[in-house]
Parts: C-alpha cells; sequence; structure tokens
C-alpha cells in the first residue's frame, strides 16, 4: 500500500490553495479532492489512481440546493446524488435529472456519490482499471487494447485510434439535455463552464478527460430557469435493470406546440466518449409532426457519425430504438 497525505481544509480557498502547495511543493505530484469517493476509492484500492494527497471538501459548505435570481438552480458540489434526485424542484421542474439519478447505481452508493464526483466519474473499461494492461488513457502510449479486445460497452462515438472508453455517467447525460453550467475555483479564480465544453473527447490525449486544470475545485452546478411546457424523460438501456451502466441511453426535454416540435435538446449516454449532446436529432425534430417516422429519423440523424468496433455495432440500432422510444414516451 502507497502512502498518501490526507487533509481537511476549512474553506474552498484554503482547498484550493493547499492543492496547488502541493502541486509546487511535491514537484507536480498527484492532488485528488475527495467527497463520497465512490469512484476515487475504488481507482485508489486497485492502484489506478495514485494521489500523493487526498483532500477531503465535505466539510466546506457545498452540500446546498437553492434557487438562483434568475429562477434556475444551483447544486452544491456535494450534494448527495440520492438528496438531489428527490428534491422536489428537480422532481417537478427538472424530471430528467431526478429519473437518470435514480437509474444510476444502487441507493446505497447515491446515499453517498456527490455532484463533482459524477461529473469526474471515470469510465469502466476493463483495459482502464486493469494497471496490468495497457491503457493510454491511464498511461499515455502504452496503446489501446480495447479497440481489438472486449469493446461491447464501449464507445460508438467520439472515439480516436487512441481510445474508445465510454463515459459511465447517467447524471451528466440529463444535464448535457438540460444545459447545465459547471462552476469551478481554481488558482487564478472562478469560472463558468458549459457542461458540453467541460468534457473533452479523447484524440491523442484520452488521459485529459476535462478542462479542469490541476488544483481546480468545483464549487456547484447551475441549471437555467425550467423551460415551461416542456417534457421531459431519462431512458436506460441495459443488461440488467439495476445496479448496470447503461448500454444506451436518452434524455430528452422537448417542448410542443400545435402537435408539432418547437423546442428540443437531446443527450444520449452508454454511446461517447463524453456526455453526447446531439445538435443533429434536435435540428431534426424542430418544426416536424410528433410521430415515429420524424422521431427516428431524429435517431438516424444523431447515430450518423458512430463509428462501432468488433464488438459493439449493436449499440447503433439498440441506441437508435432508445432514442425513437424516449421521444415517444416524452411526448405521449
Amino acid at each position: 500500500m502507497y502512502t498518501f497525505e490526507f487533509v481537511r481544509p476549512a474553506d474552498s480557498a484554503t482547498a484550493v490553495a493547499t492543492a496547488a502547495q502541493a502541486k509546487t511543493a511535491q514537484q507536480g505530484a498527484d492532488v485528488r479532492f475527495v467527497a463520497g469517493g465512490t469512484t476515487l476509492l475504488d481507482l485508489m484500492k486497485l492502484n489506478v489512481e495514485t494521489p500523493a494527497r487526498v483532500i477531503d471538501i465535505n466539510r466546506l459548505p457545498l452540500d446546498k440546493i437553492e434557487a438562483t435570481a434568475d429562477g434556475g438552480l444551483k447544486i452544491g458540489a456535494t450534494v448527495r446524488n440520492s438528496d438531489l434526485a428527490h428534491y422536489p424542484t428537480v422532481e417537478r421542474d427538472y424530471a430528467v435529472l431526478s429519473q437518470a439519478l435514480l437509474a444510476g447505481a444502487s441507493a446505497q452508493l447515491r446515499n453517498m456519490a456527490t455532484t463533482a464526483g459524477n461529473l469526474l466519474q471515470r469510465t469502466r473499461c476493463v483495459y482502464f482499471r486493469d494497471t496490468a494492461m495497457p491503457c493510454n488513457k491511464r498511461e499515455p502510449g502504452t496503446g489501446c487494447p480495447a479497440i481489438t479486445g472486449a469493446n461491447r460497452v464501449l464507445a460508438i462515438l467520439g472515439t480516436s485510434e487512441h481510445c474508445i472508453a465510454t463515459n459511465p455517467s447517467d447524471m451528466c447525460i440529463a444535464m448535457a439535455a438540460l444545459e447545465a453550467t459547471i462552476h469551478v475555483q481554481g488558482a487564478n479564480g472562478a469560472r463558468a463552464i458549459p457542461i458540453g465544453d467541460f468534457h473533452l473527447l479523447p484524440g491523442s490525449t484520452p488521459n485529459r478527460e476535462t478542462v479542469l486544470e490541476p488544483g481546480d475545485l468545483v464549487t456547484h452546478v447551475t441549471l437555467p430557469p425550467p423551460v415551461a411546457g416542456s417534457r421531459q424523460l431519462y431512458l436506460k438501456l441495459r443488461d440488467r435493470t439495476s445496479y448496470e451502466f447503461a448500454l444506451a441511453s436518452s434524455a430528452v426535454v422537448i417542448t410542443v406546440a400545435g402537435g408539432r416540435v418547437t423546442r428540443a435538446r437531446v443527450a444520449l449516454g452508454g454511446i461517447g466518449t463524453k456526455p453526447w449532446r446531439s445538435p443533429e436529432a434536435e435540428a431534426a425534430l424542430v418544426g416536424q409532426p410528433i410521430d415515429q417516422a420524424n422521431f427516428r429519423n431524429a435517431a438516424e440523424a444523431a447515430l450518423r457519425d458512430a463509428k462501432p468496433q468488433s464488438e459493439n455495432a449493436f449499440k447503433i440500432e439498440l441506441a437508435k430504438r432508445c432514442l425513437t422510444y424516449a421521444l415517444q414516451l416524452a411526448t405521449a
């Protein structure tokens, strides 16, 4: 077992300063923030993550859910998934988020897992989690055996020759459809990042998964005011009905007037290397009558650029059917 330093700062500014100090004092040694630990601790036990300093943020005042001045919602970084899923405003105005959270993990894990932790959740690719195997995401330049190996559950959108690992989050798919904004505090001050810009495609640097810089602390997430009359739904398809990651999922936020779609936000999970917002599907929907043929056309548009591997070509049709049915259910 390797050793690491465990720190409990009193406030966010101290947490950021401690992370920056560790980076300097230990010549770039890894620093990780921990809250629920449902991902980090697993990866530390597997020696996938080996931070020199772990900073506990559970005592920081980041666990509140509050209305914003413009009628939206502010969600603290350490709000537990179960609390967020059952929060009355979320259930009423952001139902797709509540549904997505409740589709993930188990009740016990949802009671510990946090908003920021879910945003930073790492892939379940078996090669990434096995340190005996090469993996470009874990050790850049070692290769991606998943491309010719076990890739049934891996991505078909956003892949590269260096990585085909799938983003595993349910929550992030709903937040992509809701156009969330991630708020970060770092050594250079605070900044706000649209969720579409937060996660990175693997490209030639799959080891870098988000735009966060070393020492950056996610403090909260904001959701815009709910769209009046919108219908929301999260549909998740998986190998079993509980405690399983998505093979394909769809988050839809859609507005209908006079039998036609007037606004659509679509995000897909289980098939992308990042939470996959689909402007192609949205454009195909707006202005069209609500019928199965138009929903299928939108699904075709969303999967047009899919690049399957040896074992996961089935995901193309599965994802199309998932989105088509999600749209049918949302507009029924």
